[in-house]
């Protein structure tokens, strides 16, 4: 593999990231600062970390920065039950994010079970 955009979790984690962007423009202008903010930067953080974490050369370095993007898809999970808990979205909007949000854990969680199996099978740090 040559490129982290080759990676299957962060063209998933980048759906993601595009379906936050868009539902962002649906929120209250007054969460511009706040809630809408937030939600922009945990969803871009997660394909940012599986990046820069690709970039490293070290899987040990790779996992960390994997479980950087794990915790950042998390943040976002509780950004969406916050605008959900505020009535700026529904349940179906909620339900569909909450579809996105579990494909990208489960292709995160196999990502970083794959690079602990290759570092210790490896001679990789």
């Amino acid at each position: 593999m040559n490129s982290f955009e080759e990676l299957e979790v962060w063209k998933e984690c980048r759906q993601l990231k595009i379906y936050i962007s868009k539902l962002c423009k649906t929120l209250p202008s007054d969460e511009k600062y706040k809630l809408t903010d937030q939600i922009i930067r945990s969803s871009r953080s997660v394909n940012a970390n599986i990046a820069e974490g690709f970039g490293r050369f070290h899987f040990q370095e790779n996992i960390q920065y994997c479980r950087q993007a794990r915790g950042s898809l998390f943040e976002t999970l509780e950004h969406i039950y916050t605008a959900f808990d505020e009535h700026y979205i529904d349940d179906k909007v909620f339900l569909e994010f909450k579809v996105l949000f579990e494909k990208c854990l489960k292709l995160l969680n196999g990502y970083i079970a794959y690079l602990l199996k290759t570092k210790i099978g490896g001679t990789n740090k």
